[in-house]
């Protein structure tokens, strides 16, 4: 790797995924092989950064991984010309006000690269000044090499550049003027989805011209140098033989994060991808199922419209077959799906009660979760981390597992706030939380271990 960097912002909304995709698309059309990251647990702006460059944009979150395993998360494969990290919120925004543990500044300083500084600079004059100034003095590491200017025009940013490097010694590489059309839609939950947007790709394209002419991506390069000689290669296990996972990945299902799956692979799945929106059953021949989250609330008519598909669901995890169902998943296993409009849609109904929309964040942020009889991990290894980000909750969440939120400062502690939380038996784990698997490997390593164990009695 010869260039990594990060781009972050003073707040979100500041348009860090914009500026991020158009780079991303400038560096691919220059003919640089780019990798992408993401600072965070978000789910959608990777998807957009796996569509720009074709593959698969991972998560880095420090709450998750301690900072060696995230710098090897960073480094593992990564034999790119150029990695380009996108922040989340405000650079300094972690788990509380009262550290930046967790943040993008913590995670720039893990992985030791330079920061770019995304500014909404939209209806201010000087006051750019003593934004950009602030976040200079919480930079006591002195990452931030410059600055980028959004939403105002290229007339005014000529003005303030030479206004802003010579008062605080800092680089300006450029702007990035208001746009009608070029910017990213946003939903409740985030961003559009990708297939959402028409003309994506085209759109993109465009966008990467127009931040080409006003921004200085030469410069940007030349700061963010990398020298960093490690190289974490991944060690294949010795697998005989596999066994097949279906895993839901459609419009409705579609938050994976790829070290979740990578972790699957090199445990022994065969990960064969089904739509419960599309296909009339799930894949034959199959040792598990995986449910992720999504947009399901989104397509309720239509998923309960696909009784074949509910129907083979059901019956499948009722002659056991191993599942995990997370978010969207677990939302789907319910008896009924009750909408923000008071319409209610039949779902699995493996899980007899109703997930309803509530009109808030239900238990919004990061969370450590616990097994109350350790199945799926050990007592000696027992936490695995999550989050959970969703205005639907249910009426019956399970009990088989106790959710807490974390100390700060202390990241594998919990304290005061906590609750009963999922569903866990010898071959199923449901529940709201997201999981993330390289918290504790052990996680994926016993789903497919009863993959196999269930092979072994379907054959």
């Amino acid at each position: 790797m010869k260039n990594a960097f990060m781009i972050a912002a003073t707040g979100s909304g500041c348009g860090k995924t914009t500026i991020t995709c158009g780079i991303l698309e400038a560096l691919k059309r220059r003919g640089y092989n780019s990798r992408s990251f993401k600072c965070g647990p978000d789910y959608i702006d990777p998807m957009f950064h796996k569509d720009i460059l074709g593959i698969p944009s991972k998560n880095l979150d420090l709450f998750f991984t301690d900072k060696d395993v995230t710098r090897d998360l960073f480094l593992m494969n990564n034999d790119s010309d150029i990695s380009v990290v996108e922040g989340v919120m405000g650079l300094y925004d972690g788990i509380s006000p009262l550290s930046d543990e967790a943040s993008s500044y913590e995670l720039a300083s893990a992985l030791d690269i330079p920061i770019i500084l995304v500014v909404d600079a939209k209806g201010m004059g000087r006051s750019i000044l003593a934004v950009i100034r602030g976040f200079i003095d919480m930079d006591f590491e002195n990452r931030i090499c410059g600055v980028i200017l959004n939403r105002i025009s290229q007339g005014y940013c000529d003005k303030i550049k030479p206004v802003i490097e010579n008062e605080l010694r800092i680089k300006v590489f450029g702007c990035f003027p208001s746009q009608k059309e070029g910017t990213l839609e946003s939903r409740y939950l985030g961003l559009k989805l990708p297939n959402e947007i028409d003309d994506l790709k085209e759109k993109v394209i465009e966008l990467a011209r127009k931040l080409e002419q006003t921004i200085d991506i030469d410069g940007i390069l030349k700061v963010s140098n990398y020298d960093h000689k490690k190289n974490v290669v991944v060690k294949t296990k010795d697998i005989s033989n596999k066994v097949r996972v279906a895993i839901a990945r459609d419009e409705a299902f579609c938050f994976y994060y790829e070290d979740n799956l990578r972790l699957l692979r090199e445990s022994g799945a065969d990960l064969v991808e089904f739509s419960p929106l599309h296909d009339s059953t799930h894949p034959e021949n199959i040792d598990g199922i995986i449910l992720g989250g999504g947009y399901p609330e989104l397509y309720a008519e239509k998923l309960s419209a696909n009784v074949s598909m509910l129907n083979s669901i059901r019956n499948a995890l009722e002659n056991d077959i191993p599942s995990l169902a997370e978010c969207g998943g677990f939302m789907y296993l319910h008896s009924e799906l009750k909408l923000k409009d008071g319409n209610s849609y039949p779902m699995v109904g493996l899980i007899k009660g109703t997930c309803e929309y509530t009109g808030h964040l239900v238990r919004f942020g990061y969370i450590n979760i616990e097994e109350k009889k350790h199945i799926f991990l050990s007592e000696g290894n027992k936490i695995i981390k999550g989050h959970e980000f969703h205005y639907f909750d249910s009426n019956n969440n399970g009990s088989d597992c106790i959710s807490s939120k974390p100390i700060i400062g202390s990241t594998n502690q919990s304290v005061g706030n906590s609750w009963d939380s999922g569903f866990v038996s010898d071959n199923h784990w449901w529940g709201f939380a997201h999981l993330y698997y390289p918290s504790n490997p052990e996680f994926p390593d016993y789903f497919v271990k009863s993959c196999f164990e269930y092979r072994s009695t379907r054959n």
